[in-house]
């Protein structure tokens, strides 16, 4: 029988939801809320073709969830609010509790909350989304995806920080990685559309204000960038990515900065909004290089090799390359960016067919290339509305 599953991402000022019928993976709605908190609230939706939008003041999540359900029973896709069977929920860091999806319960939001020291921009708005659709929707399954989850498959040589042992042991300080939902469902469309021979070696890259680039060998994650946080790995839109560790001390002595300064400073004025001194928007930095602002050109190269030498490193850990993806907003829709990255990859046989790239074609390599390029876009919340009817039971 038929299901109704919302799939939920909660950021800080923004609620994106898709509502599907399941299991036949229909999608009925899908919208956003905006700028939660602040006066120019706005509900923008789709039901089919026809496109709505509603401005409203949303002060909080528990608002904004509630015309969320109004729009969902007033548009007729549900009758009521007990026509939704369940509700999925991203969440960014599962630490070692969690290496599959769980349903909610009073330990599960505990450790979501305990965990908000290492996901500090992500896991508390879940955590709001999670408690508020409790109070909505109180006969709905909720159900959690963790972008950890799809990396737990990591070989400790890969995951565990050289560190003291007992660090590890005792305290589970590890590369967890990110994005998993993302990474998890680009990998199984590429297969689709090369072939799992075809496919075998493969590095996704999820490119947007955050950033992660995954090594997959035979569908499963065995390296990824994001790390202990999701502050590691490539440059973001303002995330620091790797630096020197020793530059966190040294910026708390000289400047006389609290953690807590440092850690609002790596995460949220750094990346290429720090070094354009423009904006976290690749677009605008992008634009702003063209128009010969050089901090911008420097910011936009400093991003494309941070890709470019994680992809090298992974294409020695996959032992070659058959597959490389790009997804999300900058990967799906940044031709240059593609372009850039792919330029020094010509010793693996890469080859781009420009017009292809240019209009964010399914495939961008040219016929003779020896690694499949592909740009597919990501969608997390068919991964998250999958993870419901299994874990939930609702098959």
């Amino acid at each position: 029988m038929s299901k109704k599953i919302l799939a939920i991402n909660s950021g800080s000022s923004s609620i994106k939801f898709k509502l599907y019928l399941m299991p036949e993976e229909k999608l009925l709605v899908s919208g956003s809320a905006e700028d939660i908190g602040g006066r120019n609230g706005e509900i923008k939706y789709s039901v089919g073709d026809v496109k709505e939008s509603r401005k409203l003041v949303l002060k909080d999540h528990d608002e904004a969830i509630s015309h969320i359900i109004d729009i969902l029973t007033t548009s007729g896709v549900i009758k009521d609010q007990n026509d939704i069977a369940g509700v999925g929920h991203r969440i960014s860091h599962g630490g070692s509790y969690y290496t599959q999806s769980v349903e909610v319960d009073e330990d599960v939001k505990d450790k979501i909350d305990k965990l908000k020291i290492l996901s500090p921009l992500h896991n508390p708005n879940g955590l709001a989304g999670i408690e508020a659709f409790e109070k909505f929707l109180p006969n709905a399954k909720e159900v959690v995806t963790f972008d950890t989850s799809f990396h737990s498959t990591i070989p400790e040589k890969a995951s565990v920080y050289a560190l003291p042992y007992e660090y590890y042991r005792d305290y589970k300080i590890k590369r967890y990685g990110f994005h998993g939902p993302s990474h998890q469902y680009v990998s199984q469309k590429a297969r689709e559309v090369f072939g799992k021979e075809h496919s075998r070696r493969m590095i996704t890259c999820h490119l947007g204000n955050g950033c992660s680039i995954t090594a997959i060998k035979d569908g499963k994650s065995i390296n990824t960038s994001m790390g202990f946080t999701p502050l590691a790995g490539t440059m973001m839109g303002t995330r620091t990515g790797d630096i020197d560790p020793e530059i966190v001390p040294f910026l708390e002595e000289k400047f006389n900065l609290s953690s807590d300064e440092v850690r609002q400073l790596m995460n949220k004025k750094s990346g290429l909004a720090g070094i354009s001194g423009i904006s976290n928007d690749e677009r605008e930095v992008e634009q702003a290089a063209r128009e010969g602002n050089e901090r911008a050109k420097l910011a936009l190269d400093i991003f494309v090799h941070s890709i470019q030498q994680f992809i090298g490193a992974y294409t020695t850990d996959l032992e070659g390359l058959d597959t490389l993806v790009f997804t999300a907003g900058i990967g799906e829709h940044a031709a240059l960016v593609r372009k850039e990255v792919c330029s020094a990859f010509g010793y693996l046989g890469v080859k781009i067919d420009d017009e292809k790239n240019n209009h964010n074609e399914l495939v961008i390599s040219t016929p003779d290339s020896k690694v499949n390029v592909a740009v597919i876009p990501t969608n997390e919340e068919i991964i998250i509305a999958r993870d419901v009817m299994r874990v939930a039971k609702l098959n």
